[in-house]
């Protein structure tokens, strides 16, 4: 007689999206744990910890007086600085590259003149360009915004590229039958084939850009979150500058979290749910 294994349907009690946000959470809390707990115990009292970043959260955010106040500013007018300098190198940068992108992807004399130039500044350090800029344009808030530029520039302009390259063969002999004009080439068909491409880039000239400008913050000791580090740091409250830390964290969440509301919402057929 053999036996016969039954089994029973397994019924799920949390939904997908639930059981992802526990999951995320239980994982944060296991690293906070971790960073507390060897802190602790193999570093000096002053080394930050999330207990002690915890105690002066608050203070830090509510813009209480401190005697960091002198040196520091205002919280949220070096959050509001570093957000409104990434946000127009990200929109200058991320235009620039889409053209450029088109342009090395459908001109092959442009193709030769510029990839192996924008490819090896991409591979460079942006920062490495930092001194040239406070060459031309001194210890400013223009050095600052041309890092930026420079930062979402180049991953665009590649991963735009990339894109126009591999648009099928099929749809420029259709454009080509219809007699289609250049502008409706790029744009109507080598652009909206190449927007994987370009939500790809997106991501990365994000990164670079919020990296860039608190880079620059800090070394060129100009108003920004970068150079709240900075001040903070020199005077050993270390956790008052990790709060902006936090932030700069926040911050990169929020700008990824967008590029994914605005995908959903205008490209439905890019990565539906389920797949």
């Amino acid at each position: 007689m053999t036996a016969v294994a039954l089994r029973l349907p397994r019924t799920r009690t949390l939904s997908p999206r639930v059981e992802v946000v526990l999951l995320r959470v239980a994982a944060g809390v296991v690293l906070l744990g971790l960073w507390e707990g060897l802190v602790t115990w193999l570093s000096p009292y002053y080394v930050t910890r999330p207990s002690a970043v915890a105690k002066v959260f608050w203070e830090v955010v509510s813009n209480r007086p401190t005697p960091l106040t002198q040196l520091s500013g205002s919280f949220w007018f070096d959050v509001q600085t570093t957000i409104v300098a990434v946000f127009e190198g990200l929109a200058i940068g991320v235009v620039a590259g889409v053209i450029v992108g088109l342009a090395m992807g459908r001109l092959r004399d442009v193709e030769w003149a510029l990839k192996y130039y924008i490819g090896a500044l991409f591979a460079m350090p942006t920062i490495a360009i930092l001194p040239l800029m406070t060459l031309w344009f001194g210890y400013t808030n223009t050095a600052r915004l041309w890092i930026i530029i420079l930062g979402a520039f180049l991953p665009v302009a590649l991963n735009v590229y990339d894109g126009v390259r591999k648009l099928p063969v099929t749809y420029l002999e259709v454009a080509r039958t219809y007699h289609a004009r250049w502008w409706n080439v790029w744009f109507g068909i080598a652009l909206p084939a190449s927007l994987p491409y370009l939500l790809a880039g997106l991501r990365l000239a994000a990164g670079r850009a919020l990296v860039a400008a608190v880079v620059a913050e800090y070394l060129l000791a100009i108003k920004g979150l970068g150079f709240f580090i900075r001040s903070d740091t020199q005077s050993l409250h270390e956790n008052q500058a990790m709060v902006a830390v936090v932030m700069l964290a926040l911050i990169g969440v929020a700008i990824n979290a967008s590029i994914d509301l605005a995908t959903k919402r205008f490209l439905p057929w890019y990565r539906r749910e389920g797949r």
